[in-house]
């Protein structure tokens, strides 16, 4: 009976697996906790050419107004409305 050593594994690889595992799920971990610490797009700045040139000849109107009873609405009235 012959010892075929390419069907057993080493009794090492088990434990580096593990290992291997344990610090790639470390890693991983860590790109996603340190990974976006700011905003792509702060909504403090303007969105598009547009409202840059609108702000600096004071003629910016915001995107959204208060309705009635406070929720946030569409200004659509104040942006398609005759422009001075």
């Amino acid at each position: 009976m012959q010892n075929d050593s390419r069907t057993t594994s080493p009794p090492t690889s088990a434990p580096r697996r593990s290992l291997f595992a344990a610090v790639s799920a470390g890693l991983v971990g860590l790109a996603v906790l340190g990974g976006c610490q700011r905003a792509l797009f702060p909504s403090d700045l303007p969105r598009n050419q547009f409202e840059t040139y609108d702000r600096m000849r004071q003629r910016y109107v915001p995107l959204e107004e208060p309705d009635v009873f406070g929720t946030p609405q569409p200004a659509l009235r104040a942006r398609l409305g005759a422009q001075n």
